[in-house]
């Protein structure tokens, strides 16, 4: 008789109950995975990771306040339960926020519009050894050329979330440069005045640094930053 393959083995975290239960419901009716626990902050997940061993965890990047979430989140789990997979589950997903995570460790990434079988295919992806993105924005990311390969010894800096944005998406000293500044709040005018270079200059700098990033707006700009930092 053939031994039956155990059950993949999930933590799931969200901070809303209502969804929590959702997740919850759509996995543990399947056969084949088993949710061991569900968790609403952070510290409630890892503290769950150091007594359990589980297969994947999913997460939702974007916590209450005063949370671990996002990028930081992903580095945690990944440092120290490098054998536990990561799916993160988002309502925003920019092109740089998805290739980030990827980045930082995780190996799917999920919309939270984004129907139950869409989850259901993420796990069963991830669990298969491949890194899971739904088709329209791994064709994105694709078209725009954002870099989603893990950080290195060569990215400095990647332990601090705008360091890793700024540092590490295929961009030239020049961008970053436009972009750290952009960060700074300074105008296109005022960082051509400050590194001796034309207004045009500077403006394509900053919209090939942000077509590396998925970034359309200066708001979404902002926006990620605040993710990555907790605001």
């Amino acid at each position: 008789m053939r031994a039956t393959a155990a059950p993949l083995r999930l933590m799931l975290l969200d901070d809303h109950e209502f969804i929590l239960h959702g997740m919850s419901h759509v996995l543990a009716n399947q056969a084949d995975i088993q949710v061991v626990s569900t968790h609403h902050t952070s510290r409630s997940l890892l503290d769950a990771l150091r007594n359990t061993d589980v297969n994947i965890v999913v997460i939702d990047y974007s916590l209450s306040p005063g949370e671990v979430d996002g990028l930081n989140l992903i580095k945690a789990i990944g440092t120290r339960y490098p054998n536990t997979r990561v799916i993160v589950i988002s309502s925003l997903h920019t092109p740089a926020t998805v290739a980030l995570s990827l980045r930082c460790g995780a190996v799917g990434f999920v919309g939270k519009e984004l129907g139950a079988e869409e989850l259901l295919k993420a796990v069963r992806t991830v669990a298969a050894g491949r890194i899971y993105l739904h088709p329209d924005m791994e064709g994105e990311l694709h078209r725009n050329n954002v870099a989603t390969h893990p950080l290195g010894p060569a990215d400095a800096d990647d332990a601090e979330p705008v360091a890793a944005l700024v540092s590490t998406q295929g961009l030239t000293l020049r961008e970053r440069e436009v972009l750290r500044c952009c960060l700074d709040g300074l105008s296109v005018t005022e960082i051509a005045r400050k590194f001796s270079r034309s207004i045009k200059t500077i403006s394509a700098q900053k919209q090939s640094a942000y077509r590396k990033l998925g970034l359309r707006t200066d708001n979404e700009l902002f926006k990620l930053r605040a993710q990555l930092e907790g605001w």
